[in-house]
C-alpha cells in the first residue's frame, strides 16, 4: 500500500486475555495466557478483520496470541519492546487482597494519585508514558494510512487513550480496560485523533 501521508490511520488496541494465575498485579512478570485467556482473545476478533499489520508487546500473554493471529491471517507481526507493561515494583505477582493485608489503603492511594503514590520500586509514570508514546508515534509514522492491531496491556492502552484524548496521565487509571477488550482510535493529519469505540469491536 502506498501512503500519501494524508490518509486516516486506524489503531485497534487489544488487551491480552486472562493469564495463568488469575487477577494480580503482573507488570513485567511473563505469565502465559490461561485456556480462558486464549478463548477470550479468539472470541474478540472478527473472522474477517481488515488489519494490515499487527504489533505486540514482547510479553507472552500478548505475543503468543499475536503470533498465532498473524499466522492465521497471513499478516506481518512486529514485536515492540516498549509496549511492555509498566513495572509495578514490589507489587508484581501480588493480588489486591495480598496488598491490602500488607498495607491497607495503598491501592486506593495509588489510583487516586498514581504519580506520587507509586508502588515501591515501580517504574516512574513519566518514564513509562514516554517509552510507550515514543513507540506509538513511530507506529503511526511507519504504518500511516493503514489499519493496525496493537496487542498490549491495560497500562499501555491507557497511556495511548489518554494521549489521544488529551487527558492528564495522572487520571488514566480511571479508564477500565477489560481482558481481551478492543478500543479503536483513528488519526488523520488534518483532523487529529478520533475515539471510535472502547471495550470491544
Amino acid at each position: 500500500m502506498i501512503n500519501t501521508g494524508n490518509e486516516e490511520t486506524r489503531i485497534d488496541l487489544m488487551r491480552h486475555g486472562e493469564p495463568v494465575g488469575g487477577r494480580r498485579y503482573r507488570g513485567q512478570i511473563d505469565d502465559a495466557l490461561s485456556e480462558k485467556g486464549w478463548e477470550q482473545m479468539w472470541n474478540a476478533v472478527d473472522t474477517d478483520p481488515d488489519w494490515q499489520q499487527i504489533v505486540s508487546s514482547p510479553l507472552q500473554r500478548c505475543s503468543a496470541f499475536a503470533a498465532s493471529l498473524a499466522e492465521s491471517l497471513a499478516l506481518p507481526l512486529q514485536v515492540e519492546s516498549r509496549f511492555m507493561e509498566v513495572g509495578f515494583g514490589d507489587w508484581e505477582g501480588k493480588t489486591r487482597d495480598e496488598l491490602d493485608r500488607l498495607d491497607p489503603g495503598q491501592i486506593g492511594r495509588f489510583y487516586r494519585d498514581p504519580v506520587n503514590n507509586r508502588p515501591p520500586g515501580a517504574e516512574p509514570l513519566e518514564k513509562f508514558t514516554d517509552r510507550v508514546l515514543t513507540a506509538f508515534r513511530e507506529i503511526l509514522k511507519r504504518f500511516s494510512g493503514q489499519s493496525v492491531l496493537v496487542v498490549a496491556h491495560a497500562g499501555v492502552i491507557r497511556v495511548i487513550l489518554a494521549h489521544a484524548l488529551d487527558m492528564p496521565f495522572s487520571t488514566m487509571y480511571r479508564i477500565n480496560v477489560p481482558n481481551a477488550g478492543i478500543s479503536r482510535i483513528s488519526t488523520h493529519p488534518e483532523r487529529g485523533f478520533r475515539f471510535m469505540s472502547h471495550g470491544d469491536r
